[in-house]
């Protein structure tokens, strides 16, 4: 009887070891914009960045693990001079400045030519893939040997417009891995009408759970993973904010989801656990690759249920190697690119220099608002310091340096606005700054963290003072217009770019004046066509702005100092 007993006990233990096991690897990137090659080309320096060196570190990983998805989160065919280049030949059929080009390197979007070489399983759509209008979005997708994927893009009825998958399944070790994607749904707020025509984008959260539920009963998947082009939190309790940023709603939400990986925000999460989700988010522009590890084990019966959740982010650094192949697929593109950025269009009267852009007037950002105010001959323009790192030596001008103070594809737009919009537009941008009680020289921190550079909008065609000594809401001091104080129902053409009319960063009171006018052109391209034929740059700030008191100055350069970066892209 002992004998017997000491007989089950071991069988029950070996069986028990020998229970089978699978890790099944999910890789990730997200919000790529169109980085490639390891290179800064603002700078024209390298940088520890691009899928060039993402895919030497996917071909380490996947060595490592047999049983693995390549997902990107969104956001990659919009955001590097690379990238602007080919579309600008799509959208118009033929290259900025009326360059030439031997041998037609141009059939395929370089990001799908080289993400289809590295072997991606899916890519999520971002909100920056309808920067170029449906035509260039429909041609990446035309091209991609992998699907895009948003649960909560919808096609209406006939409208005759490609739809996009909500989900896609892959079976691996005996895994059926279900993958449901989602983007982020404020494109209407961001781009024209006419690039998103005959789509609607329905609230994330309501779409992942439909699309999990759907799955769950057609496929029955093992795992389900979301892919979200879409922060973790809003960041504040407005639905607006959430309703874009709509992680952490998912995870707590929506049941049956196993791991969330995800972009968007430009931020970086190893792996956060909000219940039994597990989160994860590698860094923009192929700083970082992300990692997931799923353990499961199968049951008696033949189901698997996860048995434990890891992730990690592994980064770009020098020491890893750009891949060769993905590096001679783009080289076309690249040296294109560098061919158009070298082009000289202007001159500089001045050294000029945006370093401290986001807390005095500067001439840089003048050079910004002169151009919009010619171009739409409004009476008062807003422009904002996209990247503070711009220096502009006395003498020639080229597109990288002009290409370098605007790196987006935002288009210029008109609205029908008055004085109380232009007065609520500058307390928004005025939260940019800490309130300063007492002495505002004592080496307190005076900018707000939680508001981000780009968004601390300036004006031109008014004059006006920031108290920071005041609370918000209540900053924007001696407001003129034309030398007099301004009224609130003062009515005024008001030069904004896209972004902004959609009132995204706060600037809600651009949002429902009437659009009169659009450019139908990048500010970008605009700016390069507009100093090609004016030849010279502001050499001097107008100074129609500045921040009080006084002696806050020095401090405020002195975080501008401590806080100068690479240009962010925008979200």
């Amino acid at each position: 009887m002992r004998f017997s007993s000491l007989f089950l006990l071991a069988a029950l233990f070996c069986g028990a070891a020998a229970a089978e096991q699978v890790t099944i690897t999910i890789l990730a990137t997200t919000d790529l914009h169109g980085n490639i090659y390891p290179y800064d080309y603002y700078t024209a320096k390298p940088a520890e960045r691009g899928l060039a060196k993402i895919a030497t570190l996917v071909r380490e990983q996947r060595a490592t693990a047999p049983h693995s998805l390549l997902i990107d989160c969104g956001d990659t065919i919009q955001g590097t001079p690379l990238e602007a280049v080919y579309q600008h030949y799509i959208e118009t059929g033929h290259l900025p400045l009326d360059m030439h080009f031997a041998g037609a390197p141009l059939g395929t979007d370089p990001m799908m030519l080289t993400m289809n070489e590295l072997g991606y399983d899916a890519m999520v759509v971002g909100n920056h893939e309808w920067n170029f209008g449906e035509r260039n979005l429909w041609a990446a997708k035309s091209q991609a040997h992998f699907p895009f994927l948003s649960s909560n893009t919808k096609t209406e009825p006939d409208a005759g417009v490609p739809s996009f998958d909500p989900w896609m399944v892959k079976t691996m070790g005996g895994v059926k891995i279900a993958v449901v994607g989602v983007t982020t749904p404020h494109i209407p707020m961001w781009d024209p009408p006419e690039h998103w025509k005959g789509y609607r984008f329905m609230d994330g959260v309501t779409a992942v759970r439909d699309a999990v539920e759907q799955v769950r009963a057609k496929e029955h998947p093992d795992v389900v993973i979301v892919a979200a082009h879409a922060g973790l939190y809003g960041g504040n309790p407005s639905a607006m904010a959430s309703a874009e940023n709509m992680v952490q709603a998912i995870a707590e939400q929506v049941p049956a989801v196993d791991a969330i990986v995800f972009g968007h925000t430009h931020s970086s999460l190893p792996g956060k656990r909000i219940g039994d989700v597990l989160a994860m988010q590698p860094k923009n522009w192929g700083i970082s690759l992300g990692r997931m590890d799923l353990l499961l084990e199968r049951e008696q019966g033949g189901s698997w249920r996860i048995t434990s959740k890891e992730s990690r982010l592994i980064p770009v650094t020098a020491e890893v190697q750009p891949d060769e192949k993905i590096l001679a697929l783009a080289q076309p593109y690249q040296e294109l690119t560098e061919r158009y950025l070298n082009t000289p269009i202007s001159e500089a009267p001045a050294d000029l220099d945006a370093r401290y852009s986001r807390v005095e007037d500067t001439a840089l950002i003048d050079a910004i608002q002169q151009v919009e105010l010619a171009a739409t001959h409004a009476d008062v323009s807003f422009a904002s310091s996209f990247n503070p790192t711009v220096h502009v030596r006395k003498g020639e001008v080229t597109v990288r340096q002009i290409a370098a103070l605007y790196p987006y594809e935002n288009e210029l737009y008109v609205l029908e606005g008055n004085g109380r919009m232009v007065r609520a537009a500058l307390e928004n941008a005025a939260r940019y700054f800490l309130t300063c009680t007492g002495n505002c020289a004592g080496g307190r921190r005076l900018i707000n963290e939680h508001v981000i550079g780009y968004n601390f909008d300036m004006a031109e065609g008014v004059t006006y003072e920031i108290d920071i000594r005041q609370p918000e809401g209540q900053r924007i001091r001696d407001l003129r217009w034309q030398g007099r104080p301004l009224a609130d129902d003062q009515p005024l053409r008001l030069a904004v770019n896209n972004f902004r009319a959609g009132g995204s960063g706060g600037y809600t009171m651009f949002r429902e004046a009437k659009v009169v006018w659009k450019s139908g052109d990048e500010i970008r391209d605009i700016m390069i066509l507009y100093y090609s034929g004016h030849k010279t740059l502001p050499a001097m700030p107008q100074d129609n702005w500045r921040i009080v008191p006084t002696d806050a100055l020095p401090e405020l350069q002195r975080e501008a100092d401590a806080a100068a970066t690479a240009p962010p892209i925008n979200k």
